[in-house]
């Protein structure tokens, strides 16, 4: 009696490949697909109900897994892209807010001839000279009148913060070779003062030239003393000042220029034979340094790396999305398969 038994299992088992070669459509559908139809042909009785319908069963929850786990790696993946998104907006709004400043170094070998106003009220100017290399040599007769070597100019002009008083300055043009290390030394002389301290006034401007050609000189000096700092040197001392340009850059395009100085300070020793009573004051200009600094802020942000940023993050969301849409499908259509196989069997049992 077996062998009328496996005879019929063997004619039931040509019977499924002849069925399956007559639909080939289903074979088709993917290499996953090809193996799964070879693997689900029925097998005899004693076979069908042990190991395969198992081992099918686990292959596919496990696929199915696998396919959630991506779907949620790829979910993660677009909310740290929306993320990114919202902070790279975030930090070029920030960046156009907060401008970073720049300064740049410019080297000239000739700097424009400042100019150097001095208010010395009831002193007199007893000398002026240009000197190079940082030597000066000693005084000849001090306190009396020497050479004067400089260009000067004298003028009267209104205070700009009272328009009353009436102020007398005298405008120096300062050292232009910086590389020749070229310094101004100016000497005053003051016969008497009821003042308890004796100190001069005076103020830098960036151009001697524009001074002179100036039509309205008493106006010139008073919008440069609204915008110019001034300083002091004293009595009875040496006062050695090192000037540095810097230049800033308004947003509006426009250019304002900055005077930075160092001073030092040197004691002045009277070898005059007679005691006297009246003051002398010595100053020295001269350039720190052969480098313009400019000032300007500047924002970092740039559009087109933000722009290229964006792009790549949308590019990355629209993967992720074409991604999980394909894992979904593909978790149906393997869902779909294993009900279809399940029936399969099912129905070949019954």
């Amino acid at each position: 009696m077996p062998k009328p038994e496996l005879s019929a299992s063997y004619q039931e088992l040509s019977e499924d490949v002849e069925r399956a070669s007559e639909n080939p459509t289903e074979e088709r559908e993917g290499g996953m697909e090809v193996h799964e139809d070879s693997s689900s042909v029925i097998l005899p009785d004693g076979e069908l109900g042990t190991t395969t319908p198992s081992l099918r069963f686990s292959k596919t929850c496990l696929k199915n897994v696998f396919s959630v786990i991506l779907l949620f790696i790829y979910l993660l993946l677009m909310a740290v892209a929306v993320f990114l998104v919202y902070q790279t907006i975030s930090d070029f709004r920030e960046k156009l807010k907060h401008p970073v400043m720049s300064v740049t170094y410019k080297e000239v070998s000739l700097y424009d001839a400042p100019g150097i106003a001095l208010y010395p009220g009831k002193a007199r100017l007893l000398s002026c000279k240009h000197h190079y290399y940082d030597h000066i040599p000693p005084l000849i007769n001090p306190g009396q009148p020497g050479d004067i070597e400089c260009t000067t100019q004298r003028i009267n002009y209104t205070d700009p913060f009272t328009n009353q008083t009436m102020k007398y300055a005298l405008v120096v043009q300062g050292p232009r070779d910086v590389r020749k290390r070229e310094l101004v030394f100016l000497q005053f002389h003051l016969n008497e003062t009821d003042q308890d301290f004796s100190a001069i006034d005076y103020l830098l401007f960036s151009s001697f030239q524009e001074f002179v050609s100036s039509s309205e000189k008493a106006k010139f000096m008073k919008d440069c003393e609204s915008s110019y700092s001034s300083w002091k040197f004293s009595a009875g001392f040496r006062t050695w000042v090192k000037m540095s340009l810097v230049k800033t850059k308004e947003e509006d395009g426009s250019e304002t220029v900055e005077f930075k100085q160092e001073t030092s300070v040197v004691n002045y020793i009277d070898q005059r034979t007679k005691p006297r009573s009246d003051q002398l004051f010595f100053v020295v200009f001269e350039w720190k340094d052969p480098f313009i600094q400019t000032v300007q802020d500047i924002i970092t942000a740039n559009p087109w790396n933000m722009i290229a940023l964006l792009c790549g993050i949308f590019l990355a969301l629209f993967k992720a999305a074409d991604f999980a849409k394909l894992s979904v499908k593909w978790m149906i259509k393997i869902r779909r398969r294993h009900l279809k196989r399940t029936r399969q069997v099912t129905n070949h049992i019954s």
